[in-house]
């Protein structure tokens, strides 16, 4: 090659050198600015984004589906799909309600903004949800209960009009098992449930108190803001494998109930065996080892007059096509002794143990624990 051809060769290459390096330049920049966003206009999406939660489950509450409809943006098949979704859940509550002869009387979020970023006028928002729901039984107006449930929320906010609205909203919905309550005899039921005392729980077992204190403080984005939100750090989180809520039903019993660990049932820093964090094994675990025994299998018809010998530390397995997909533990119980529970995977707080698993194709081990 000749020196000439050299010389262009070497002057292709330095254009070609600092286009991409211009490329990538523009691209940083770009994307620096794209995520970047003012105090003043987080807070301003932090406001507005409370004030659609707020509204919304007012909306909920009170089936106006309208203003439901407003919050998103219609225009686009996500943000049609992400309000058709809502649409659902709440037709879901409010045949759970009917089932349950309750009423809620009112559904409040505490939002924890994680994420915000803006691109064109438009926002992208990761948050953390702990919503309180709140209901009375009918024939019992003046005894409020309290559940709490945990959820984390990606959505984008677009402006549209001259406001904003959502055109996609994706969340793990604690109530995404429960397609319908048409299978159920809501009537009998209802009656057999507003027949029920309050229990007194004041007298169980310490080691059963002490699971629930530590129920109570590490389940997550459903526990009290004095927690700020989060699971126990010794432990590792196994929701990105696939579910915490055996490893963490075991930390109950570990940790509150002092249950000893053993080479079947156990949990380092290396990892867990099968037994503590599999759904399935921890069931399985619990009654063969003799640690626990079945008090009840099957649809919720089946099961729901058992499910008041439940006691808090008890544990709830939840079966879907012969597959354990959910472990629970009972926490407490509510003002007509009905049986609560926290857990995680959603991130639930004393929630009726039922409330998000109503599908037909669900059956249910209520299983005693021997403390």
């Amino acid at each position: 090659m000749n020196l000439r051809k050299i010389e262009k060769s070497q002057l292709f290459k330095l254009k070609l050198f600092i286009f991409v390096i211009l490329l990538l330049s523009m691209h940083v920049y770009n994307g620096n600015y794209a995520n970047a966003i003012t105090d003043e206009s987080k807070k301003e999406v932090t406001t507005y984004i409370t004030q659609i939660f707020k509204n919304r489950n007012k909306a909920i509450l009170n089936g106006d589906l309208e203003l439901i409809q407003s919050f998103y943006n219609m225009d686009t098949k996500y943000g049609t799909w992400a309000y058709e979704y809502e649409k659902k859940k709440m037709d879901y509550i409010n045949n759970w309600a009917e089932k349950q002869g309750i009423k809620f009387t009112d559904i409040v979020p505490t939002l924890i903004i994680k994420r915000i970023r803006e691109n064109n006028g438009n926002f992208s928002i990761y948050l953390l949800c702990s919503t309180e729901y709140k209901y009375i039984y009918m024939d019992q107006p003046k005894l409020e209960n309290t559940s709490k449930i945990g959820t984390y929320h990606n959505l984008q906010l677009v402006s549209k009009d001259g406001s904003w609205v959502i055109s996609k909203e994706w969340y793990k919905d604690p109530f995404a098992n429960s397609l319908d309550l048409n299978n159920i005899k809501a009537d009998s039921i209802k009656k057999y449930i507003l027949l029920q005392k309050p229990r007194d729980l004041k007298f169980i077992d310490q080691r059963r108190i002490n699971a629930v204190t530590y129920a109570d403080k590490y389940c997550g984005a459903a526990s009290d803001g004095l927690y700020k939100y989060k699971y126990n750090t010794i432990y590792r989180d196994y929701n990105p494998q696939g579910g915490d809520c055996a490893n963490f039903a075991s930390q109950i019993l570990f940790e509150g109930g002092k249950f000893r660990k053993n080479s079947t049932w156990n949990s380092d820093k290396n990892g867990a065996t099968k037994a503590w964090l599999n759904a399935d094994s921890f069931k399985r675990y619990m009654i063969y080892s003799g640690r626990g025994s079945v008090i009840a299998y099957g649809s919720y018809d089946k099961v729901y007059k058992a499910s008041y010998k439940l006691l808090p530390g008890d544990i709830v397995a939840y079966e879907k096509k012969n597959d354990i997909t959910h472990i629970s533990v009972v926490t407490g119980a509510d003002s007509r002794g009905y049986s609560l529970v926290s857990c995680h995977n959603s991130d639930r707080s004393k929630v009726p143990w039922d409330l998000g698993w109503s599908d037909k194709n669900i059956r249910f081990w209520l299983i005693s624990v021997h403390f």
